[in-house]
């Protein structure tokens, strides 16, 4: 008798390979209908497994959401970090701000599954977590630039949640307008940021220094 299709295909899957695939098929549920509308027979079927298989790989669908979550906090992370080579403070936010839009381009679907609401469970991953941990990132550069310019570098955490905060709002609000272009999104909420209400400039860009 003849293998099925489904067969097949498990033969020809090596376990890292079948765990990827359901790393790439859970998190493309759980960024369309958020993890608590997921069921492991969805994600089952949807990578022509059978239920035990992902069980075997993660556990739970909790096990699955948790890796998801921190390879994609991982990724974004990384991301903005390693954009922050400028010396000039507001080239520093235009690089944080560019790399998070950046990430929500290319990684919609992670984005998504950060910004959605978490399981009871968690106690980490969630879009507040992810706030957290971006603001702690840049907290050491505006500690150094407050302390350049006179002001107590005991502000600059709160201030960190602030700014971090505004760019992700924004992002989370483009992640689906996709509307100005990011480069133009960015400028403006740089522009808020390093100019305020009162200062605001008529037609920001990424680039210009005060």
């Amino acid at each position: 008798m003849a293998d099925s299709p489904v067969m097949s295909e498990r033969v020809r899957m090596t376990g890292s390979e079948r765990r990827e695939q359901l790393i790439v098929v859970g998190r493309s549920l759980f960024a369309e209908k958020g993890f608590e509308a997921v069921s492991i027979e969805e994600i089952a079927s949807s990578a022509k497994v059978s239920k035990p298989v992902v069980y075997e790989h993660f556990g739970s669908k909790d096990g699955l959401y948790a890796v998801i979550v921190d390879r994609e906090m991982t990724k974004l992370m990384n991301m903005i970090t390693s954009a922050l080579t400028a010396g000039h403070p507001r080239a520093l936010l235009e690089q944080a701000g560019m790399a998070l839009f950046d990430y929500i381009e290319t990684s919609t679907d992670g984005f998504r599954v950060l910004v959605r609401d978490s399981p009871v469970s968690a106690t980490t991953g969630n879009f507040a977590s992810l706030i957290l941990d971006v603001a702690t990132q840049v907290e050491y550069l505006l500690a150094n630039e407050f302390e350049a310019r006179k002001f107590s570098p005991k502000l600059a955490p709160m201030y960190a949640q602030m700014l971090v905060g505004m760019v992700a709002l924004t992002g989370q609000w483009w992640l689906d307008s996709r509307k100005p272009r990011k480069e133009e999104v960015v400028a403006h909420v740089v522009n808020l940021a390093w100019n305020g209400l009162g200062h605001l400039e008529p037609k920001p860009v990424i680039g210009r220094r005060q």
